[in-house]
């Protein structure tokens, strides 16, 4: 058993190894030692080698690896490390002398400077990571039920072959987060965002968030649900007036449901409570001042489901916020 860290910078970069004992790379970690789990035996090998005293995070992958010349084979944990800190990264040096020197390097850079056994493993860490999901390996070939790591074309090959059984069907799947949102405004028609205190504060939103969809919640309880949880006001959600679907390489889809939440008077605007852990404060906001305070995707969403609710057409099918164009209309 072995436990290997996937360690990652603020930049997204990873944590190469050149170690005074193989020629070639390697990743940070070793074998699991007497009674270790393996999140206790990379734990103990960050120390001895980097200097490292971080948390060990989620298991990314597991990758089982046939017998070799030694007549045993061997099971490999990857775990998630970091990001670390600059100043975390700036720290680490090499008390037992087996580490050599530590690079940071990008995905597509650590890919070729890694060993054919290792760089797969890491491939496949670095998907499960992106999709919230965990990749399936045996000797670094991601199985035909992998949640994740498993090439696209090759799962499409797969599902035409009826390779699949029920359970690996859907487990290898891809997967989609969805979301609701509502949009309010105030009495002159700007539109209500509030500043979370997670990620980048810089970048608002509208009250809303995700769809406990595992609890059987449908996107209308979930818009209600997260108004009143994020602004303390009971204000069940009128019709809907978009769906975006966003995209990015590599990801999980993101659905939003967005919901029409009418106009807010002085004095319901008076009422809003913010939960203190989640949300720094809200504010209302002129139409011509939203560049400032939101991403462009969700600008655009937000400009099109105002268009949409003061010509009362919709719901809109909307990509990246921009709508989608009906070809039979």
């Amino acid at each position: 058993m072995a436990a290997t860290g996937i360690v990652l910078d603020s930049r997204g970069r990873v944590l190469v190894l050149t170690t005074s004992y193989k020629t070639e790379h390697e990743l940070p970690g070793g074998g699991v030692e007497d009674t270790e789990t393996p999140e206790e035996g990379l734990a103990r090998e960050l120390k001895e080698e980097l200097d490292l005293s971080v948390p060990v995070g989620r298991l990314l992958a597991v990758d089982s690896r046939p017998p070799g010349p030694l007549g045993r084979s061997l099971v490999v944990h990857a775990h998630l490390v970091g990001p670390l800190t600059p100043e975390e990264a700036s720290a680490i040096s090499f008390p037992d002398g087996k580490v050599t020197e530590a690079r940071w390097l990008t995905p597509d850079e650590a890919y070729e400077a890694l060993p054919a056994r290792v760089a797969p493993r890491l491939r496949a860490a670095l998907a499960a990571l992106h999709t919230g999901s965990l990749a399936h390996l045996i000797d670094g070939v991601p199985q035909p039920g992998s949640p994740a790591g498993l090439d696209p074309q090759r799962r499409a090959a797969l599902e035409h072959a009826g390779a699949f059984d029920t359970a690996g069907h859907r487990a290898a799947r891809p997967k989609a987060l969805t979301a609701a949102s509502v949009l309010f405004t105030d009495s002159d028609g700007a539109v209500l965002l509030v500043q979370p205190a997670y990620g980048d504060p810089d970048h608002w939103h509208l009250p809303g968030g995700g769809i406990d969809s595992d609890l059987g919640e449908i996107p209308r309880a979930a818009a209600h649900r997260e108004v009143r949880e994020e602004l303390g006001l009971d204000a069940p959600p009128g019709r809907l007036l978009a769906v975006n679907w966003s995209h990015r390489p590599g990801y999980p889809a993101r659905i939003r449901f967005l919901y029409d939440g009418g106009t807010l008077d002085a004095r319901t605007l008076a009422r809003i409570r913010l939960p203190a852990s989640e949300l720094l404060q809200w504010r209302t906001v002129p139409r011509s001042d939203l560049r400032s305070f939101v991403k462009p995707a969700l600008r655009r969403q937000i400009k099109a489901c105002l268009k949409a609710r003061a010509k009362a057409t919709g719901p809109l099918e909307l990509h990246a916020g921009r709508p989608v164009e009906n070809p039979d209309a």
